[in-house]
């Protein structure tokens, strides 16, 4: 890509759906789109040839080969869509054109009407836009003649009555599209009848954030009057076996890739505070994770032979030959079971979730007594600001939009999350502390209005701030990179780790000071340091390989080794991988082409081998199996289906089954749209699903309360006020970066040195 195309934001105003697939790039004054699956460049043609491209819908511009399924069909959809809305616009032209002079008269004066609507109307002309504009407008007409009056009447008995709902619909009547005030009137009663159904089910209101929701509500209303909506012995009957077999077809889809790109096999546990323990079983590959079912491990004796049982089932119906590893949480009866698992079948391995044990490391990092601190003024700040609505809504002026709570991956990444989008925003806080509004505030002359002001505007509070998200924005880039769901992790984890810890050196120097810090990471990374995958996952990724000056490092060489031995049984082509690593090395052949050199940096590292591999075929099957792997557990939202209603021991068969049906259904559905839905939501930290992540940032003082009397509980939208997402658009692994020559983080610091620095972060 050239270095002159600057990427450009997509606004919301974009409404066509095929902009959530697409980037846009300037070039001067002209506009370029890339495909996001394919990566193709489009110069000109606009989103209409994107929306061709995506449906593969052969005319002005090439077929993408990488869309997804569903993503085809919803483009498909919409080109039906517009030939449909042509073909409508044309017909009421057409209508327009054959109207007789008495019509184009009283349209007229209806248009007029219209018009004033959005100025001082009164009430009677506020209702008359939203009435048929032929039967209750006969006193307007009066004044054309009495005659008028009279072909009215006649053509009153011709047309049928039309509703209200008609009218909501521009495409039916367009004169109302010229009056955006009478729309929005029409559809608060739309609005009302959605919020009273969310309230009386008690959804959260998160949900209509999900593409299922846009879907359902642009079907019904495409349906028009007349729509029956679906009884419950419907939904639980046929509409929910369809359902199972949409997401069976989708499992099956993903399957047909195992046998070139392999998968992984993923099992998240999930507690209840009665002590019952639930596992969920996932496979993943980068066509996306499928659920494949849950079990009920309550009652077990024994946990790791429970777990080891369940593990080799799920491999023997999969395939030992399709599993390249097994991810689990860390406990010590997940290690058990998997090295016994690894036993049973060499040609595997086992895993930790890398998500769980950066995790883990922030969580000690924010257990150091200077940390712990800072965090808690931070605190100090954001539970005032989020139990004053008052204050809030300010906030989010002076911030464009942007909360200064940011929800992330648990709560401790959120802690540190938040403190780096405190950090982003700094001059936009102290902007608002130090402004005439802030003074004139109420709430600003309290106890808690001056804290704030007081931490806001301390340099030193500042700076340790901005020390800790040194230390720590590189581990939390990691954590992203490792729950991404837009690229396989494999390739980039070893990178971003030795990035972290050369963070931390550059930030600290003195070796007594980063090695506090260094050796929590190698306390809690021990398992992964050196495993196999991630070794030779970096040495597979070329934009790092290549990078390396001199000699790449004897632990990272020996993880590609072991690799080669376990998954490739064959020794035959064991000797032959071998021969190849050698043109590899030498960037010979396809590999040294300019195109494969630029490609480093553009292509995932699975997409590289299989363009430029031909030349070493052995290698690239066994590099494009590592490549396409994950290392982390899926984020899903757990809290859907109550959890003892999962685990019922319903001893009626056709409950228990709907049941399944029921869990298989909605968990694959929002793993699909992880995966097909591109749009970013902002995360409200008010938000029933991130409660549990930023409980200690907006839990409420009372003494707040108590010196506030009854605040308004109006809570701000921040897509309200203009918003200015702060969280960069560039990929979290492009920015990763070249060279790794510091000898020092391969070898964990472990030079003949004192190993027990660490022993003083307690008192730190």
């Amino acid at each position: 890509m050239g270095s002159n195309l600057e990427l450009v934001q997509i606004t919301p105003q974009k409404h066509d759906p095929a902009w959530k697939h697409v980037q846009m790039f300037k070039c001067g004054d002209k506009v370029q789109l890339k495909c996001i699956y394919c990566l193709k460049m489009f110069k000109g043609g606009g989103i209409h040839r994107i929306k061709e491209h995506l449906a593969c819908q052969k005319g002005n511009a090439s077929t993408c080969s990488r869309v997804p399924h569903d993503v085809r069909l919803h483009m498909q959809q919409s080109l039906d869509g517009v030939v449909m809305r042509k073909r409508k616009k044309q017909k009421i032209e057409e209508e327009i054109m054959n109207l007789t002079p008495l019509d184009t008269v009283v349209n007229n004066v209806v248009n007029s009407v219209l018009n004033q609507v959005d100025g001082n109307a009164n009430e009677g002309m506020q209702s008359l836009a939203i009435q048929n504009p032929v039967e209750d407008n006969s006193n307007t007409v009066v004044l054309a003649g009495e005659g008028m009056s009279k072909g009215v009447e006649r053509r009153k008995k011709l047309r049928p009555k039309q509703s209200t709902a008609t009218y909501a619909n521009p495409e039916v009547v367009p004169v109302v599209e010229k009056n955006t005030a009478v729309p929005k009137r029409m559809d608060s009663h739309i609005n009302m009848a959605i919020g009273r159904f969310f309230y009386d089910v008690g959804a959260p209101f998160d949900a209509v954030n999900s593409i299922y929701f846009k879907q359902m509500v642009e079907a019904i209303a495409s349906r028009g009057p007349g729509f029956e909506c679906p009884s419950h012995h419907e939904l639980r009957g046929w509409v929910l076996k369809t359902s199972v077999e949409e997401m069976k077809n989708d499992v099956d889809r993903c399957r047909m890739t195992w046998g070139r790109t392999g998968c992984s096999i993923l099992v998240d546990q999930l507690s209840s505070e009665a002590g019952r323990m639930l596992l969920n079983v996932f496979a993943y590959c980068p066509e996306g994770i499928i659920f494949l079912k849950t079990f009920d491990a309550t009652e077990v004796s024994v946990p790791a032979e429970s777990i080891y049982e369940l593990l080799r089932q799920i491999v023997e119906e999969i395939g030992v030959g399709q599993v390249l590893q097994v991810i689990t949480p860390g406990e010590e009866q997940y290690a058990v079971a998997g090295r016994r698992l690894t036993d049973t079948f060499p040609t595997l391995y086992w895993s930790p979730s890398v998500a769980h044990c950066i995790d883990l490391i922030l969580e000690d990092f924010g257990n150091l007594k200077w940390i712990s601190t800072v965090i808690e003024q931070a605190r100090s700040i954001t539970r005032f600001v989020y139990n004053c609505s008052s204050v809030l809504g300010m906030v989010r002026r002076y911030t464009l939009g942007n909360d200064i709570v940011d929800p992330a991956f648990s709560q401790f990444a959120t802690n540190f999350s938040t403190l780096k989008r405190m950090v982003d925003l700094k001059h936009n806080l102290q902007a608002m502390v130090t402004s005439q509004e802030w003074m004139d505030c109420p709430y600003a002359k309290k106890p808690a209005g001056l804290e704030m002001l007081d931490i806001l505007s301390d340099e030193t509070f500042w700076s340790s701030c901005e020390m800790i998200v040194r230390l720590t924005a590189p581990l939390l880039r990691v954590l992203r990179t490792a729950a991404s769901e837009t690229r396989p992790a494999m390739g980039y984890i070893y990178a971003g780790i030795y990035r972290a810890k050369e963070a931390i050196k550059k930030a600290l120097v003195k070796k007594e000071e980063y090695m506090v810090y260094w050796n929590i990471i190698h306390h809690r990374w021990e398992r992964l340091w050196n495993h196999p995958l991630h070794a030779a996952g970096f040495y597979l990724n070329p934009k790092f390989f290549f990078s390396i000056q001199g000699d790449i490092h004897s632990e990272i060489l020996s993880g590609m080794f072991d690799c080669i031995e376990r998954l490739v049984p064959d020794t035959r082509i064991q000797d032959k991988i071998i021969k190849e690593i050698t043109l590899y090395k030498a960037g010979a052949g396809d590999f040294g082409r300019k195109m494969a050199v630029r490609a480093r940096d553009n292509l995932l590292p699975s997409e590289w081998w299989s363009t430029y591999g031909g030349g070493c075929p052995n290698m690239s099957r066994l590099a494009i199996r590592i490549l396409s792997q994950t290392c982390s557990l899926p984020i899903y939202k757990r809290n859907q289906i109550p959890f003892e209603q999962k685990i019922m021991n319903t001893r009626n068969f056709i409950e228990r089954q709907h049941l399944n049906d029921l869990v298989f259904v909605q968990h694959n559905l929002q793993l699909r749209q992880m995966y097909t839905s591109k749009e970013q939501h902002l995360s409200d930290p008010l938000s029933f699903n991130n409660i549990s992540l930023v409980e200690e940032w907006i839990k409420a003082n009372d003494l707040y309360f108590e010196e506030n009397g009854n605040l308004d509980c109006m809570v701000l939208d921040p897509s309200s006020v203009n918003s200015m997402p702060i969280r960069p658009l560039n990929d979290e692994a492009e920015d990763l970066g070249e060279g790794f020559d510091d000898h020092e983080i391969f070898s964990c610091g472990k030079d003949g040195e004192d190993e027990n620095t660490g022993d003083k972060l307690v008192n730190q």
